[in-house]
């Protein structure tokens, strides 16, 4: 192998393999790749592809817990020029459906368990025309509803690949990946990242981090989000050693950073909450060279339980949109100074505060946030209107002579201080942010309404320590009385656990603004008071 210019998101891989063939790349539970075996391994997984017929801008799903066999889908879809989708192992069958159809996904790696629960929704998805099953050996044809579907094992999936990465002719403004994430319409709506997005934010990310060869990062976060895939991308970039964990305990996080000896970890707040309680023995606490957050504010009090758990670890205050990979985060030198700070723009990338007009604010006067350069998303996938609402030109700030540049908009209102370092003020959107993720208020809503037990159904966020923001909703009953047992059920059996509202209140008439639209501004009034 020769080395080359990074034009597609496999190249960090190669890159390693080229740079530091032998060194640990990956590893889940007892098994632990090289740099040019994980290489390999996703060079298989590439000429596999090819050798099913999939083409290029192809999009390949994975549905798994975090393992060998995801990353190696991941970069291996990628290195075939396909588009991958990583999709959220928590998701319950109806919302793996969805994603499926939205992005007419042509093939699906999952496990045979997933798969059992899942194929029952896909009736009518013809799009879907292979299913590689990571735990099954054996071959077969499948027609469930008609449709003409191959599912193979994994190891079958390589028997007619000649091992040899695909001839790549993306470049790195096109397509490498589609993260879904919830929309205010109450489906999810998919990001759309190009191979410059991802590998600028693993550059300036490790830039920041100071990642290396010497550092072994803990994946503690899903692959579907910005942030976990950001654990992969910037621990390859770097020669890292990155560790898998499917978080369930809080002790398997002390454990595994004792065994492999870690040294960075990035998480969201709920997970610092359980962190911070723990005992750490000292010399493993005294290895972790920094710890980052992202998702969500750390309430003060972790933040400060966690500087006397870790003292030589710095602490990395972040701030990130799915829509632009990262966007800020506060140097630790500055935590003690302003701590409800998130910081300045990370290195390539430039963060502005804007009125609703695009003038730029001065300092102490809130404005959105909006986010210019490499990191900027292409869209959301197959929604052209809801992309021209966020992705747009800056006002004034684009010569005649050439094409305008785009520029995301959060959605979200910050300030500015004198010095130029950000404050989040609040989301201009009616967007949950609970546990590190973004859930929708409609489609929570539209399961209480599919339940039959509610006529009127309010999902609101309200400010929480420990998860950012609890659900709570608002309802009224269909009948004389609400049956919240059952209305919880329904939403367990619907939704993942971080989408089920931590309160029911029943209300007999839900009150309306104007225009007619139920008054979620009164009625969040109304819970805080």
């Amino acid at each position: 192998m020769r080395s080359a210019t990074r034009t597609n998101l496999s190249h960090l891989l190669r890159h390693g393999a080229l740079q530091h063939p032998a060194a640990p790349a990956l590893t889940y539970k007892d098994t632990t790749c090289s740099y040019i075996e994980l290489w390999q391994r996703v060079c298989g997984f590439a000429s596999a592809l090819a050798a099913i017929g999939l083409q290029r801008d192809d999009r390949v799903a994975i549905f798994l817990e975090k393992r060998i066999e995801t990353v190696v889908a991941i970069f291996g879809t990628t290195a075939a020029d396909c588009v991958t989708v990583p999709v959220n192992p928590l998701l319950r069958p109806q919302q793996v459906a969805y994603i499926l159809a939205d992005c007419n996904v042509r093939l699906l790696v999952t496990s045979t368990d997933r798969w059992a629960q899942l194929r029952e929704y896909l009736a009518g998805n013809d799009g879907l025309e292979h299913v590689v099953l990571v735990d099954q050996e054996t071959a077969e044809t499948d027609r469930p509803d008609g449709g003409v579907r191959q599912t193979r094992g994994w190891t079958p999936m390589f028997s007619g690949a000649t091992g040899e990465i695909p001839k790549i002719a993306s470049v790195d403004c096109d397509m490498a990946a589609i993260l879904y994430t919830s929309g205010s319409t109450g489906k999810p709506k998919g990001v759309v990242l190009s191979h410059r997005n991802m590998i600028v934010g693993a550059e300036s990310v490790s830039d920041y981090l100071e990642n290396g060869p010497h550092d072994t990062i803990l994946s503690v976060l899903p692959l579907s989000f910005d942030a976990g895939l950001s654990q992969l991308t910037t621990g390859f970039n770097s020669g890292a050693h990155v560790v898998l964990l499917n978080y369930l305990l809080p002790g398997d996080v002390v454990r595994l950073c004792e065994k492999h000896r870690v040294t960075g970890i990035t998480g969201v707040p709920p997970f610092w909450i359980q962190i911070a309680a723990l005992t750490w023995p000292p010399e493993v606490a005294a290895r972790l060279r920094y710890f980052a957050n992202t998702g969500g504010r750390m309430p003060k009090a972790t933040l400060e339980r966690l500087r006397v758990q870790f003292p030589q670890a710095m602490p990395f205050l972040m701030y990130g949109l799915t829509e632009a990979f990262r966007s800020t985060y506060l140097d630790p030198a500055e935590i003690d100074r302003r701590p409800d700070s998130i910081g300045k723009a990370i290195p390539n990338a430039e963060v502005l505060v804007v009125r609703p007009d695009g003038t730029r604010c001065d300092p102490g006067e809130p404005g959105e946030l909006v986010h210019r350069g490499p990191l900027v998303a292409m869209g959301y996938w197959n929604d052209p209107l809801r992309t021209a609402e966020r992705f747009r030109p800056l006002p004034g700030a684009n010569a005649s002579w050439r094409p305008p540049e785009i520029a995301v908009f959060s959605g979200d209102t910050v300030v500015a201080d004198d010095e130029g370092f950000l404050f989040f003020v609040g989301r201009r959107d009616e967007m949950i942010k609970t546990s590190g993720y973004r859930v929708s208020p409609t489609e929570i809503e539209e399961v209480a309404y599919a339940s039959g037990l509610t006529r009127d159904a309010v999902a609101l966020g309200i400010d929480d320590e420990a998860l950012g923001q609890r659900i709570v909703l608002i309802a009224s009953p269909m009948t004389n009385s609400l049956d919240v047992g059952a209305l919880l059920t329904a939403f367990k059996r619907r939704l993942p656990q971080y989408m089920v509202p931590s309160q029911v209140i029943e209300m007999t008439a839900i009150p309306t603004n104007p225009n007619g639209k139920f008054d979620r501004v009164l009625l969040r009034e109304q819970l805080r008071s």
